[in-house]
């Protein structure tokens, strides 16, 4: 099995000084096989959340210094697939995974280079977070070699909408920061697949364990939602962190249904694992 993430392991020292872990045992948890894949660790260790809370905001509880913070007891859609993809990239002894291993892949995944350097190095647009992860060598973007449709970012929302961050609202510093991020990500294109090209039975390239982002056609935002594809009875569903249900779930409909029911979401892009395949998915 591929794997797409390049490993950056941070000294000890460095660790320290940076991550708040609100570990619990499932984030180093023996990784038992859930399904027939075997093999398939993205997948596996995903099931695995089934049923973890959906929390928003689990990021934002320091005031000072940006932090890794670690907790897989409650998730939202992306914090979701970054502890899986973590746990996937991370070596295991005896079925285990060490915390420091974890924290490795973690940091790697959610920050600009592995590198925290305050709020702004944190990947908050899924366009920077995939160039990151493709960068990097740990994410492959399938959809590019798929899908003839092409669409170009126009990213602004985070900096005309400063109030809704806490780490934004009182520094027109990381405002700044911020739009230099925008502007640097705006005109870049990406491959999408349109949800009315999405069949319920998905696409060949379209494998287990992939990670799934799904456009949104709000203004000055790329992604709205994000989550792991996971076929059941034949059909492409999607695993993934529910506000709607509060909670990890298996989407109870196909995910071409889900894009066609909510007029927000654009369509979806995809990644692979092993690189992890990144794949998006938008509804036009």
């Amino acid at each position: 099995m591929r794997h797409p993430f390049l490993f950056i392991l941070i000294n000890e020292r460095t660790m320290k000084t940076m991550i708040t872990l609100l570990f619990s045992a499932l984030c180093v948890a023996t990784v038992s096989a859930q399904t027939d894949e075997k093999d398939n660790a993205m997948l596996n260790n995903g099931i695995n959340f089934l049923d973890i809370p959906y929390v928003a905001h689990t990021l934002e509880v320091t005031d000072g210094e940006e932090e890794l913070i670690i907790n897989c007891d409650e998730v939202d859609c992306t914090t979701f697939v970054e502890y899986t993809l973590a746990m996937a990239l991370s070596p295991t002894e005896d079925g285990q995974i060490a915390e420091g291993d974890f924290a490795d892949k973690l940091q790697m995944i959610r920050y600009r280079d592995g590198k925290i350097n305050g709020y702004t190095s944190r990947l908050h647009y899924i366009a920077d977070w995939v160039n990151n992860g493709v960068r990097n060598g740990f994410l492959e973007d399938v959809t590019t070699a798929n899908s003839p449709y092409i669409q170009q970012v126009s990213l602004s929302y985070m900096s005309s909408h400063p109030k809704l961050y806490k780490q934004l609202s009182n520094s027109p510093e990381n405002v700044a920061k911020m739009k230099e991020i925008e502007k640097s990500l705006n005109g870049q294109e990406f491959h999408y697949v349109p949800k009315d090209k999405l069949p319920f039975a998905g696409l060949p390239w379209i494998k287990n364990g992939d990670i799934i982002a799904i456009t949104t056609n709000t203004p000055g935002l790329d992604v709205a939602h994000m989550g792991i594809a996971f076929y059941v009875n034949g059909k492409l569903s999607l695993l993934h962190a529910s506000s709607k249900e509060k909670k990890v779930v298996i989407s109870k409909v196909t995910l071409g249904q889900m894009l066609k029911k909510n007029k927000k979401l654009d369509g979806s892009q995809s990644a692979k694992n092993e690189k992890i395949n990144f794949r998006y998915l938008l509804s036009k």
